[in-house]
C-alpha cells in the first residue's frame, strides 16, 4: 500500500534521444493569411487543397469577441454577476466557518504529507531572471576569478577578454554588491515597464546582458547555460518544486529555434524539475522600424514554419509551450475581422493584442491537430494577460488561451470573473511582481479569485527582481508572505499548490503520481489526499458550488427562453 501511494519516480527516458522519432511525411507547407496550410504533397499544394487541420477562421472569431464584449458591457448583465460572486465569496465564507476546523483534522490524519512535501509548480517564470540577484552576482565573481582571460563578447567587429569587458565599464567585480548590480526592482519601476526592463542589464550594462543572460552569444550561451544548470540541480534537490522557465522567440529569422535547440542540446539544459515555455514578446514594431522584415506574416513564418516543418520531419524538436508577452505595449490599432491580413500588415506599428492572440492561436491549433495525427505533443497557448492594458485583452485570451499569467484586471469586470469561474480558465498570478509593477500587494484579487473558487497558483515571475531568498525558495516566499498576509490555511495553501500541478506543462503520468490517479474526476473522487494534502472536504464544496452554480445558470435560461420566448 505504500508503495502503491509514495511510488518511487519512474526511470526517465533519455531526453536527448533520437528513438522512435517518426519518419518524414514530406508534407509541403505554405503560409496563407497569416496561417500556415499543410498540404499532402506538390500536387496538392499546386491545386490549393490543405490537409484538413481545422482553426476558426477570422470572422467567426471577431464575431464571438463582440458578443463577449456586448456581454460584459450590458449592465443587467453586470449585475447578475456581480450578485453571483458576491454570493460564492459569502458562500465561502460560511464554508470556512463551519468547516475549518474539520479540514485541519482532516490533513492531520494524512500520514507523511503536509505543505512542506506536496508538489509545487512555479508556473510563471521568466528563465533571464530565474536566479536571484545575490546567485548572479556570486556567478559574475566566480567567472571573473576563473575565466577572467576568456573571449566572451564581440562588437563592432571586435572580440573582448572578460577582463576587457570589465575595464572597458571602469568596475572591478570584486567590489560589485547587489546594490550596484541594479538588477532588484523597487518603488522606481512601479508603472515604469521601461525602467523594469532595463534592470536586466546588470550594473545597467548591456554587454553583461549579453554575456550572462543570453543563450545566443559569442560564447554560445555558456554561462547562461551554468546559471539555469544551478538554478535546476537545486530544484531537484529540493525535490517538491518544479518550475517552467521561458525563453524567447522572437520572430526575427526562422534560424533562432535551430540556435535555441542547439543551445538546450549541447548545454544539457534537461532537467526534470524543469519544464520549458517560449514566450513571443509582442515587439513587431521594433523589427519591422528595422527592417528586418516587409510584413506582420514574416514574422509568423519565422516563428512556425520551422515547428511545423520539425513536426512533418521531426528530427530536431525542443518540447516547449507557447506564450505572448509584453501586454502593456500600447497600440492605436482597434481589431476587426476588417482588420488587414498579415501579408498586408506592412506599417511600422504593433498589430493590437487580440490580432496576436488570434493568429498565434489559430496556428498552435494548426500545429497541435497535425501533431495529435503524428502521436507527438502538443502546445499549450499561455499568454500574459490582464496585467495591464484593455479588458479586451481577457476577452480574446478567454476565448483562446489554455490558461492565463496575472489576470489582474478580472476584479475590473464581474462578468468576465464570473466566466473565467465557470470555465475554470488556470490562471499564474504572480502578486510580488504585481506589487512592484501595477498593483500594490493588499489590493491584489488572488485571496479573493481563491475565494470565489477562480483556479488561481502562485508564481514567481523574476526571481532576480523580485524575491531575496535562494532559488529553490523564492516560490515558497511567494506562499508564506500569501499566508502572513491574507491568513491562509494550510488547506489554502495546499489547494494553490494542487492548482499549480494541474495547470502546468507537467505530463499525465506525472500529474498522476503528484496529485493522483483519477486526477482528472472532479470532486473528492479526483483528490488523492496522501499526495495533494487537500482536504476531501474542501474539494467537496468546490465541485458541489461549481455544478450548483451551472446548474443554477442552466435553470435561469429555460426560465428566461420560457418567458421571453425568441420570435
Amino acid at each position: 500500500q505504500r508503495q502503491d501511494i509514495w511510488p518511487f519516480p519512474p526511470k526517465e527516458e533519455d531526453p536527448y534521444s533520437m528513438e522512435g522519432i517518426p519518419e518524414d511525411l514530406n508534407y509541403e507547407l505554405q503560409m496563407k493569411d497569416g496561417i500556415v496550410n499543410v498540404y499532402d504533397d506538390a500536387e496538392a499544394l499546386e491545386q490549393q487543397r490543405p490537409h484538413n487541420l481545422p482553426y476558426p477562421d477570422l470572422e467567426t472569431f471577431a464575431i464571438d469577441l463582440s458578443h463577449v464584449l456586448a456581454m460584459i458591457a450590458d449592465g443587467p448583465t453586470k449585475t447578475y454577476c456581480h450578485r453571483r460572486l458576491n454570493f460564492l465569496a459569502s458562500k465561502f465564507y460560511l464554508h470556512e466557518m463551519m468547516n475549518e476546523m474539520a479540514e485541519l483534522k482532516e490533513l492531520k490524519c494524512v500520514p507523511h504529507r503536509d505543505f512542506y512535501n506536496v508538489r509545487k509548480v512555479d508556473t510563471h517564470i521568466h528563465a533571464a531572471a530565474c536566479m536571484n540577484q545575490k546567485h548572479l552576482l556570486k556567478f559574475i565573481k566566480t567567472t571573473y576569478q576563473e575565466e577572467a582571460d576568456r573571449t566572451v563578447l564581440e562588437k563592432g567587429g571586435k572580440t573582448f577578454k572578460l577582463k576587457e569587458v570589465f575595464h572597458k565599464l571602469d568596475m572591478d567585480p570584486y567590489d560589485l554588491t547587489v546594490d550596484s548590480l541594479d538588477v532588484h526592482a523597487g518603488r522606481q519601476t512601479f508603472h515604469r515597464f521601461d525602467k523594469f526592463n532595463s534592470k536586466y542589464n546588470p550594473v545597467g550594462a548591456s554587454e553583461l546582458r549579453e554575456i550572462y543572460l543570453k543563450s545566443d552569444n559569442y560564447i554560445k550561451g555558456d554561462y547562461f547555460a551554468r546559471l539555469v544548470k544551478e538554478v535546476s540541480k537545486e530544484l531537484e534537490e529540493s525535490k517538491y518544486q518544479h518550475a517552467e522557465p521561458r525563453l524567447s522567440i522572437y520572430g526575427r529569422s526562422p534560424g533562432e529555434w535551430e540556435s535555441l535547440a542547439t543551445w538546450f542540446i549541447q548545454h544539457k539544459v534537461h532537467s526534470p524539475n524543469m519544464r520549458w515555455m517560449i514566450q513571443v514578446p509582442r515587439i513587431y514594431d521594433i523589427f519591422k522600424s528595422k527592417k528586418q522584415f516587409t510584413n506582420y506574416a514574416k514574422m509568423l513564418q519565422n516563428i512556425f514554419l520551422p515547428l511545423f516543418e520539425a513536426t512533418v520531419n521531426p528530427r530536431n524538436m525542443i518540447c516547449v509551450l507557447f506564450f505572448v508577452d509584453d501586454e502593456s505595449k500600447h497600440s492605436d490599432h482597434m481589431f476587426s475581422y476588417k482588420s488587414p491580413k498579415p501579408e498586408a500588415w506592412t506599417t511600422d506599428d504593433n498589430p493590437p493584442y487580440t490580432y496576436y492572440l488570434f493568429y498565434m492561436y489559430a496556428n498552435i491549433m494548426v500545429l497541435n491537430n497535425l501533431r495529435k495525427e503524428r502521436g507527438l505533443n502538443t502546445f499549450q497557448f499561455r499568454p500574459h494577460c490582464g496585467e495591464a492594458g484593455s479588458v479586451t485583452h481577457l476577452v480574446s485570451a478567454f476565448l483562446t488561451a489554455d490558461n492565463i499569467s496575472h489576470g489582474l484586471n478580472l476584479k475590473k469586470s464581474p462578468v468576465l470573473q464570473y466566466l473565467y469561474y465557470l470555465a475554470q480558465v488556470p490562471i499564474a498570478m504572480s502578486p510580488l511582481s504585481n506589487n512592484s509593477l501595477f498593483l500594490q500587494y493588499s489590493k491584489n484579487p488572488l485571496r479573493e479569485f481563491l475565494q470565489k473558487g477562480l483556479c488561481v497558483s502562485l508564481s514567481t515571475d523574476d526571481p532576480m527582481q523580485f524575491h531575496y531568498t535562494k532559488v529553490r525558495e523564492a516560490l515558497m516566499e511567494e506562499y508564506a508572505i500569501a499566508a502572513q498576509l491574507w491568513k491562509l490555511s494550510t488547506c489554502d495553501l495546499c489547494e494553490i499548490a494542487r492548482n499549480s500541478v494541474l495547470q502546468s506543462g507537467l505530463s499525465h503520468q506525472e500529474k498522476k503520481r503528484f496529485i493522483g490517479p483519477n486526477y482528472l474526476q472532479g470532486g473528492p473522487q479526483g483528490n488523492d489526499i496522501r499526495r495533494t494534502n487537500v482536504a476531501q472536504i474542501r474539494m467537496a464544496y468546490r465541485h458541489e458550488t461549481l455544478c450548483n452554480e451551472l446548474s443554477f445558470l442552466v435553470d435561469a435560461v429555460k426560465t428566461d427562453v420560457a418567458t421571453n420566448p425568441p420570435e
